[in-house]
């Protein structure tokens, strides 16, 4: 059985949410997607404090699909610097 893990990310709408989604799944690099928020993200960004909406991506794929997973939200992704946590 192969090892499963979650990875999330967040961008800044529902719009991209969804482009960035789909494209996964249509891609085979995730086996699902769910979309969250928007949720209130509080960072800092070239010098100053951010407050911002942003819409979680919950996706769930396997371990070793993860490094494609990661080159695909480096080219997709919205975001000069995308958030990606594997769990």
């Amino acid at each position: 059985m192969a090892e499963h893990l979650m990875a999330i990310t967040t961008v800044g709408n529902e719009d991209d949410a969804r482009k960035v989604a789909k494209n996964l799944v249509e891609r085979r690099i995730v086996a699902c997607v769910n979309v969250s928020g928007p949720v209130k993200s509080f960072y800092h960004w070239q010098g100053s404090l951010q407050d911002d909406s942003e819409h979680l991506l919950f996706m769930k794929t396997r371990l070793d699909l993860f490094p494609a997973l990661e080159t695909a939200i480096n080219e997709i992704h919205p975001y000069d610097v995308p958030e990606l946590i594997a769990i």
